[in-house]
């Protein structure tokens, strides 16, 4: 509307100028001259103002109404881009948040396997350190029981060597039973 008022103030400005230009011809006007101009610049701005308010101005609030458009059109655009931008930006942090709880799900769970078979072969090296132990144990229980009746049958030997030399006699094979009997016994009362 202030665009329909600025065209109208311009056709007035024009038709005085006219109405001036007749006037510095005959400083004195008659009145059928002062009526012919005013007439003449009446019928001028009804001219300018019929054109421009069936062609130009259409023209003018056709272009502005597009121009209205068009930034109407960027403003749903750019509000357009920045949700998707929001609900994008949402996404990735609902997935790095889940990401994270399953890397964490990931690492207490490969710690507990870990704890777990920490446990498990800890277990199996006592069982087996246990077995070793009682198989040690039998071996030297073995070894020392081979080693006293070794001992003890070279002892009756010995004694029974001796004693024959101290007698002068030899002895049996029965009486060398019967006396190495009697000493693994005495022995046996001995070491328990």
């Amino acid at each position: 509307m202030n665009r329909l008022a600025f065209l109208t103030v311009q056709a007035v400005l024009v038709s005085a100028a006219s109405v001036a230009n007749a006037a510095e011809a005959n400083p004195i006007a008659t009145p059928k001259e002062g009526f012919a101009a005013g007439l003449t610049a009446i019928v001028l701005f009804l001219i300018v103002f019929g054109i421009t308010a069936t062609v130009v101005w259409p023209k003018i609030v056709k272009g502005l109404d597009e121009r209205n458009e068009k930034i109407k059109g960027e403003i749903a655009a750019a509000e357009s881009a920045r949700q998707q931008a929001k609900e994008a930006l949402d996404e990735y942090e609902k997935n790095l948040a889940e990401a994270r709880a399953q890397a964490q799900q990931m690492l207490e769970e490969t710690k507990s396997q870990q704890n777990e078979l920490a446990a498990q072969l800890k277990s199996q090296a006592d069982a087996e350190l246990s077995e070793m132990r009682e198989k040690a144990k039998a071996d030297i229980e073995a070894a020392k029981k081979q080693a006293l009746n070794e001992l003890y049958s070279e002892s009756v030997n010995l004694a029974t060597v001796m004693a024959g030399k101290i007698l002068q006699r030899e002895v049996s094979v029965n009486d060398e039973q019967r006396l190495m009997e009697e000493s693994l016994a005495e022995l046996k009362t001995v070491s328990n």
